[in-house]
Parts: structure tokens; sequence; C-alpha cells
């Protein structure tokens, strides 16, 4: 009796790991990406070098617009998803020769067209609290005003967990009920996306 039941415990250990990685690699979002930025940080260029690593295909545009998700759409190559880095750098918007509130209209958009045509929005925090308000200049709150563009209208969060210490983003899951995922560092970017898109 007592073999019996040892041998059920042990294909039961050895045949759930399997079962649950397995699950685990049901894709969340959908390919191809277009990967954007609200607020011109250069945080997209982070998830860029992992996505090419993971051979996801996609398109990199810091000032993507909503006709941009259109134009692929009516060529018969619709975006499964949209990645947008919050984060705003006031030398990156200043360089593009634009404001926050232009950002923020153009982002607005492009989410109000992205749920219209049912492409997964993934709002991404990769700078951590350097790039918050906390390590702003003083009076600076256009990064703050990024994630609150975003956040709330996303379907899923990607967060560097030193950037939630406060715990804005937990919160925004929390009462909006947006799957958070969190990465100790930027190097576990590639785990987390590998999950998200079933790699």
């Amino acid at each position: 009796m007592k073999k019996t039941l040892l041998g059920l415990l042990l294909v039961l250990f050895c045949f759930l790991p399997f079962s649950s990685a397995f699950s685990q690699n049901k894709p969340m979002a959908k390919e191809p990406v277009l990967l954007t930025s609200c607020g011109q940080s250069p945080g997209p260029v982070i998830i860029k070098v992992v996505l090419q690593k993971l051979n996801i295909p996609f398109d990199y545009n810091p000032l993507a617009t909503a006709a941009d998700l259109q134009k692929k759409k009516s060529a018969g190559l619709p975006y499964g998803s949209v990645i947008i880095v919050m984060g705003a750098s006031l030398k990156g918007m200043g360089a593009a020769g634009i404001s926050i509130e232009d950002e923020i209209k153009r982002i607005s958009q492009l989410i109000q067209e992205a749920k219209k045509e049912n492409i997964t929005i993934i709002g991404g925090h990769v700078e951590g609290m350097k790039r918050r308000a906390q390590g702003a200049a003083a009076g600076d709150t256009t990064d703050e005003q990024s994630i609150e563009a975003v956040a709330p209208n996303s379907d899923i969060m990607l967060i560097n967990k030193e950037g939630n210490t406060d715990g804005r983003f937990t919160t925004i899951a929390q009462s909006k009920k947006i799957p958070l995922i969190e990465v100790e560092k930027n190097v576990e970017l590639l785990q987390a996306l590998s999950k998200i898109y079933g790699k």
C-alpha cells in the first residue's frame, strides 16, 4: 500500500511541473507587436532588444498613432498587441519637439483605436524609480502623467519592481483587475515577455 502511494506521488511529482510549465506557455498576447513610448524615455529600447532576442515580430515607432494601427489592419496584417512604455523624458520630448500634453493625446487616441480593434495593450515601466516623479526634477510630474494615461487602460502591466516600491502600479492593477507582471531586474524581461507571448 505504501509503495503504491509512493509510486503515485512520484508520478504526480514528475508530471505536475511539466503541466504547469505547459499551461504557462499559453500566450497572453498575440504577435506582431507595435512598440511605442508615452513620454519619449529610453525605456522602449530595452524592450526592443528583448523582442529581438525572442524573435517576436515587431515595429518600433516611438511616435506611433492610431493611424498606424489602421494602416496595418487595412494591409491585412493587423497588430496583435501594442506595448506602450511609460516614462517621460523632458530631453526626449524636447528632441522630438513635443510636450507631455501631445504625448497623452496621441497615446489616448492610440489606446482607443487598439481597444476598438481588440488589440491587447501592454503597459510597461522598466526604468525603475529613477524615472518616476520621486527621481525627477522638482515640479516635474510628466512621468506620473504618462503612467496615468497608460496604466489604467492596459490589459497587462509589465513593471520593474524597483519602480513600484510605493505600490502605485499594484493599486492600479488591483482596482482595474489588470494582470501585473513584475521583474526584479530588466534581464528578467526575457522570461516575462516569453511568458506573455508563449515562447
